[in-house]
């Protein structure tokens, strides 16, 4: 897949393959141009031990999103409501101050519609020092071509599963093909990381190459979230970690539509979802204690990080 700039001008990096001029400031089916916005770059705490650990990763969140998820809990920025432009000169500074901050690893959230500018400026970053691993913090709805076409610029995967049915897909992301693509995702993901050389980690737990499968459990989808589990194990057995979460939050949109959506997740329900991850066999799972649904879980998309130098390019 083509990684220059012009990768914007009838835009196809994602599944939805709108076509659209990104260049001329339109924005795609991701609500973006073709110019990076970000709406946050500071460490983070509340991922995966792996990831976080006590140090914290290094997150830069980006605006737009190319699923647009009814339930988003990062609707702010999904929605490209807000953010800061960024260059990518600007955008390789922010990875090293990252760095300089002690960040574990540099966490681009939800930043593959900008995959040029993201390729360009993590390589510019590793001229100038960066030696922490990259991290794609990813919906699942990638091409796998441009997952392929990342092997030498993304370390480890953090990827959602978020649906095995298609109808379910449909209704609540408007992707009734998302478990076939997530399906053909994650096998590439699987495929660049034999590649390199398999999963590797610190002594200390810290996750330097690998992938970990994130999973949401939704209220009223148990039963679901079990077929997604068979997909996951189906696909990559051990080779992946796998989180299971639990920190469903109805949305304001969700909590007035009302139904399935406007509340939490029983712990019966996620229990059962738990337990079926156990019978399978997944020996790295993560999963989150009682009282996780709380929204400290979004932090405050305020443009911390985001203003400042850039690099020479």
């Amino acid at each position: 897949m083509d990684l220059s700039f012009d990768a914007y001008r009838s835009c196809r990096l994602c599944p939805r393959r709108c076509g659209v001029d990104r260049t001329t400031g339109q924005g795609g089916r991701c609500r973006e141009g073709a110019t990076v916005h970000a709406a946050r770059s500071a460490l983070h705490y509340w991922e995966e031990p792996p990831i976080s650990g006590e140090a914290g990763s290094g997150a830069v969140f980006f605006s737009g999103c190319p699923l647009g998820c009814v339930y988003c809990q990062n609707h702010e920025i999904s929605c490209g409501l807000a953010g800061l432009e960024v260059t990518p000169a600007r955008l390789a500074a922010m990875m090293l101050e990252l760095q300089s901050q002690g960040a574990l690893n540099i966490n681009l959230v939800t930043g593959l519609h900008f995959a040029p500018t993201v390729a360009a400026a993590v390589a510019r970053a590793r001229d100038l020092g960066l030696t922490v691993p990259v991290v794609a913090n990813t919906s699942g709805y990638e091409l796998p071509e441009l997952i392929r076409a990342l092997a030498d610029t993304v370390d480890i995967w953090l990827t959602d599963f978020k649906y095995a049915s298609n109808e379910l897909a449909r209704r609540l992301s408007a992707a009734p093909d998302y478990p076939e693509v997530a399906d053909r995702a994650l096998s590439a993901m699987l495929e660049n990381l034999r590649d390199a050389g398999g999963r590797l980690e610190t002594e200390e737990g810290a996750l330097q190459r690998g992938i970990v499968v994130r999973h949401l459990v939704l209220p009223g989808h148990a039963d679901d979230s079990c077929a997604v589990l068979d997909r996951v194990w189906s696909l990559c057995g051990n080779e992946a970690d796998l989180s299971v979460m639990n920190q469903y939050t109805p949305n304001a949109a969700c909590r007035a539509r009302g139904g399935e959506l406007a509340r939490s997740v029983s712990p019966e329900e996620y229990e059962a979802v738990l337990d079926h991850a156990d019978d399978l066999g997944f020996e790295r799972l993560w999963w989150q204690q009682g009282g996780t649904v709380d929204e400290s879980f979004v932090p405050a998309f305020d443009a911390e990080g985001v203003r400042g130098p850039e690099v020479p390019w």
